[in-house]
């Protein structure tokens, strides 16, 4: 179980995450909602220890993750996988080789230097690439693919870290409605049969109502709602999100993928 326990994050005199405190169980796919600004990213970013907590605790499975460094600090981090927005991939090299980089952490550098990867590696990435449907781009550049295919990558590059933990930053924010929904179903397929907690930030409402198990509203840096996502009403996330504006969501209830 992951625990967080009066978590904060301050930028001087800005305060970007204000003392949240979360239980999220394995397997839980857990969706972070709220405007923009409204700390998510902040909040994803201090898990993997990217971004240094001002206060309070982060535990994994009862290890203090606040107090790891060094070798243990980057284990954690192959342990905690992060997807992000834009996708991060080299777009020069081929697709099997952008995955193959999720085994950096078990090699020694001179392998990693040299693009050494066993043939378990390789037949682990494979299976991985033809489990998101992507086995016929193994060997295309990753620059020559389509935004959900480079995201569907960066997701077997994830699980080549053997991640425990997944965190996605608005992974289908810059996707079409097809593609997204290809992302969504990897990571909820992930969550559900790989038994993986992810935590995802989400814009659009109806995605998060769709896909997770668990909706988290952050607003000013706190946690403003924290329950199923039947109980995230109308009135209510209007509330968290303001006035309706371009930065509302869509509050329809059905699914946001669907053909209309």
């Amino acid at each position: 179980m992951l625990e967080l326990e009066g978590l904060s994050c301050r930028f001087g005199e800005t305060v970007a995450v204000a003392e949240v405190s979360l239980r999220v169980p394995e397997g839980q796919m857990l969706g972070i909602i709220g405007r923009s600004g409204a700390g998510k990213t902040t909040l994803l970013r201090m898990i993997n220890r990217l971004q240094e907590p001002s206060a309070g605790a982060i535990r994994f499975h009862g290890q203090e993750i606040t107090r790891l460094r060094g070798k243990a600090l980057r284990r954690w981090r192959a342990q905690c996988a992060m997807i992000f927005q834009h996708f991060n991939l080299i777009p020069r090299l081929d697709v099997l080789t952008n995955v193959l980089m999720g085994r950096l952490f078990y090699r020694s550098e001179m392998a990693s230097l040299l693009g050494l990867f066993a043939a378990s590696e390789r037949a682990l990435a494979l299976e991985l690439l033809e489990r998101h449907g992507l086995l016929e781009t193994a060997l295309k550049r990753a620059g020559t693919l389509s935004g959900g295919q480079q995201q569907r990558v960066a997701i077997c590059r994830a699980l080549m870290q053997e991640p425990r933990l997944i965190l996605a930053d608005e992974p289908v924010a810059s996707l079409d409605p097809r593609n997204a929904q290809l992302v969504m179903d990897a990571l909820r397929r992930i969550s559900r049969e790989d038994g993986i907690s992810v935590l995802v930030n989400l814009h659009d409402l109806r995605i998060a109502r769709s896909y997770c198990d668990r909706i988290v509203a952050l607003s000013a840096g706190r946690v403003v709602f924290d329950g199923a996502p039947d109980a995230l009403t109308e009135s209510r996330a209007r509330e968290i999100y303001g006035a309706p504006d371009e930065e509302s969501p869509a509050f329809e209830t059905s699914h946001p993928f669907a053909v209309v």
